[in-house]
């Protein structure tokens, strides 16, 4: 079997396979499939296995920015895995998702994220769960009414009185930009944000209706006789309250929203009403693929001041590996190669390292308590003080609103 890029050639063999694997596209599925892979072929995204001349699996590799603690940092988000039915139980699959994470580092991506079919597959190649991508359905007649509504020191207001208006795709830049900034603003983690490029496409469907303002925006569709809410980021009480209530404003017509959304998110605090929430929720993996850089470049919380010795094993890219000292100070943080001896790390207490998988490190990165890590077997050593640091360190509630 041969691992290789992709090209335009293989394309028709490409789109037979995932069809296979995720069922039928229709034709504008179709189009908007092609108009999407195709500038990433001459990038080496999207790989192939070969038995031969045929093709017997494919994986993509999206370039995405993903924002830990209110900074962003380079995601190779990998998706569309696929392995031809007939070839399937040949290692086609492990080979294609290690293939993708040499290329994710190759590509400048620090960290990788996926929404996994199978867990073992991809915990076998340093993934481990780290949030999830929250659904909620809300009555649209709960949200119609949200603009009408004063808040804690806020004015409420209609869609107009945010400066709300229609976005195509010239809005592409502007929109990532509102992105970063409200996602820096509020110290997210999780959430990620298509290029322009992406951008541009997605905002020429014609059966999305996307609508900015300063300080957030909204694309959504109607979507069998309800309304499905494809994101929706508000950076303030008044753009949120404008925002809903212009999705709930088709209320005559459909009866329930469906939105992802922030497990916190603010409209869930805005609902006049709310007991039982309607919530299911789709699980994603994260990968650490360059660690030093993964840890500068995420955000920690600023009052958090903590130094010690971890032990990373990562049999796949062994530069994870060995003992790292990590800083946290002023909201940044660093790990650099430990002088200490090998099993033991200033202040931890007992005088013992924290050691970790890389699925357990990149667990914690992304906000899974250590007592979980300890009680699942992806962290041992260390001391209670040094896991109540990293907690401290590392809080977050990771999530995301786009599935890829």
């Amino acid at each position: 079997m041969e691992i290789r890029d992709l090209t335009a050639a293989d394309l028709d063999a490409v789109l037979d396979d995932r069809r296979r694997a995720f069922g039928p596209l229709s034709a504008e599925g179709e189009r908007t499939w092609r108009e999407l892979v195709a500038p990433m072929l001459p990038e080496g995204r999207y790989l192939g296995a070969f038995d031969g001349p045929r093709l017997v699996g494919a994986a993509r590799i999206n370039p995405y920015l993903q924002w830990w603690h209110g900074r962003p940092l380079s995601m190779g988000g990998v998706s569309s895995v696929t392995v031809s039915p007939e070839d399937r139980g040949r290692g086609v699959g492990r080979a294609l998702v290690e293939a993708a994470v040499d290329r994710c580092a190759a590509l400048g991506h620090v960290v990788s994220a996926l929404y996994p079919a199978t867990t073992p597959l991809y915990r076998s190649v340093g993934f481990e769960h780290a949030g999830g991508m929250t659904r909620i359905t809300l009555p649209a007649e709960a949200l119609r009414t949200l603009g009408r509504t004063g808040g804690q020191g806020g004015s409420g207001g209609q869609g107009g009185a945010a400066g709300l208006r229609r976005a195509g795709p010239d809005d592409a830049a502007e929109l990532v930009a509102l992105i970063g900034g409200v996602h820096a603003a509020t110290r997210a983690s999780g959430p990620l944000c298509y290029d322009e490029r992406t951008w541009r496409l997605w905002l020429a469907d014609e059966d999305d209706y996307c609508y900015l303002a300063g300080d957030g925006f909204v694309v959504y569709r109607f979507s069998d006789g309800d309304i499905e809410v494809d994101n929706l980021v508000a950076g303030s009480e008044a753009t949120a309250r404008a925002l809903w209530s212009l999705v709930g404003s088709a209320s005559s017509v459909a009866k329930s929203v469906h939105a992802c959304v922030d497990p916190a998110d603010p409209v869930l605090w805005l609902l006049r009403e709310r007991s039982d929430d309607d919530v299911t929720v789709r699980r994603w993996m994260l990968r650490l693929i360059d660690l030093p850089a993964a840890v500068a470049g995420r955000g920690f919380p600023a009052g958090v001041s903590m130094e010690t010795v971890v032990e990373v094993t990562d049999l796949r890219r062994p530069g994870n590996s060995g003992a790292w000292t990590l800083s946290v100070a002023g909201g940044s943080g660093s790990v650099t190669p430990s002088r200490t001896p090998p099993g033991a790390g200033p202040g931890t207490g007992t005088g013992e390292a924290t050691r970790l998988t890389i699925g357990g490190a990149s667990a914690l990165f992304a906000g899974v308590p250590t007592a979980t890590l300890r009680r699942s077997g992806r962290l041992t050593g260390g001391s209670p003080e040094i896991d109540d640091a990293l907690d401290a360190a590392f809080a977050c509630a990771a999530y995301m609103i786009d599935a890829f």
